[in-house]
C-alpha cells in the first residue's frame, strides 16, 4: 500500500517540473525559437505512445511537435490542422531533430549542476 506521503512527494515533484522554467530550442533551419516544458502530463503523452506502439514513428514525432512546441508565452505553436503540412512539407531531418530535442528536454542538466557533479 502506498503512503499518502509518497504520493504527495510524487505530486510535488510533478507540479514543480510541469510549472518550471521552459527550455528554449533554437531551430536555425526555421529561423525561430521553440520552447518546451521539461515534462508533460500523461494525457499529452498518450497519443504519442499509442502511435509509437503502432509503429507510426513519424506520426508520433509530428504529434510531439504539435503538442509540445510552444512559443515564449507557453502557447502551442502548431495546431491539429498543421499535421498535414508538417507531415508533407517539412524537412524530415529537422522534424526528427526538433522533436528529439523537445522529447529529451527533461533530461538536460543545467551547466552549473553538471560542473558540480
Amino acid at each position: 500500500m502506498t503512503s499518502s506521503k509518497t504520493l504527495e512527494k510524487i505530486a510535488k515533484h510533478y507540479q514543480s517540473a510541469i510549472s518550471g522554467e521552459m527550455v528554449k530550442i533554437n531551430v536555425k533551419e526555421w529561423d525561430m525559437d521553440i520552447y518546451c516544458k521539461k515534462t508533460y502530463a500523461f494525457r499529452d503523452e498518450a497519443k504519442m505512445i499509442e502511435l509509437q506502439t503502432q509503429g507510426k514513428t513519424v506520426e508520433a514525432l509530428v504529434e510531439s511537435l504539435i503538442v509540445k512546441a510552444l512559443d515564449k508565452d507557453g502557447k502551442r505553436i502548431f495546431n491539429d490542422a498543421d499535421r498535414i503540412n508538417l507531415m508533407n512539407e517539412a524537412d524530415p531531418g529537422v522534424i526528427v531533430k526538433v522533436a528529439g530535442a523537445i522529447n529529451n528536454a527533461g533530461f538536460r542538466v543545467p551547466v552549473g549542476e553538471a560542473i558540480k557533479e
